[in-house]
């Protein structure tokens, strides 16, 4: 397995949409409150009844209906010529409504994803340092991202990789009923 990765442009975003971008959750992360919060938020892992959650129909496409992606970087990773994976790394974009990510040393890991039948091979990994080398050369002090409390295996993967739970926002999803229930995880990585 030789696996290489391309920087693309919007005419080659389909390769990048075909990746599947899902995964099974067992477990979840349960946010308490220690003291009613004044003791901190502590994260539980908890078995659930398994099910899928899917974010396949997004990708570099669809983003392009929201945001000016000129200056940011879509990376794809490929094993011989087949994608079997993806990161996109937002700069200067008003990308998530929280104040902090606004900061300007601050790049944005937007999206990683890796194809099912290529996980558990250390893309994720060179895809993750990929972006972060990438932010770095453009001048970027820190990366920063957000997953939820029901993805614990990328939790897990982000923590390897060197990053540090900076926030906890047990209510940043209250606002989409559908997702209420989840609660907002966001990772650091000094670069």
């Amino acid at each position: 397995m030789t696996i290489h990765i391309a920087s693309i442009g919007v005419q080659d975003f389909a390769l990048y949409d075909a990746i599947p971008n899902h995964f099974e959750v067992r477990t979840v992360f349960q946010v308490v409150a220690l003291d009613g919060g004044l003791g901190g938020l502590q994260l539980v892992e908890q078995p659930v009844e398994p099910y899928i959650k899917t974010y396949d129909n997004d990708g570099p496409t669809a983003w392009a209906q929201e945001f000016d992606l000129h200056t940011w970087g879509i990376f794809v990773a490929f094993d011989d010529a087949n994608p079997v994976g993806g990161a996109a790394v937002a700069l200067d974009a008003p990308v998530y409504p929280l104040d902090h990510f606004q900061r300007k040393d601050l790049a944005v890991l937007w999206d990683i994803r890796v194809h099912p039948d290529a996980r558990g091979r250390g893309i994720g990994a060179q895809l993750f340092r990929h972006a972060a080398d990438w932010a770095r050369e453009q001048g970027y002090g820190q990366l920063g991202l957000e997953t939820q409390s029901v993805n614990v295996p990328a939790c897990r993967f982000y923590a390897r990789q060197g990053c540090t739970l900076g926030a906890i926002h047990r209510f940043g999803y209250a606002g989409v009923p559908a997702v209420a229930h989840e609660a907002m995880l966001l990772w650091y990585l000094d670069l």
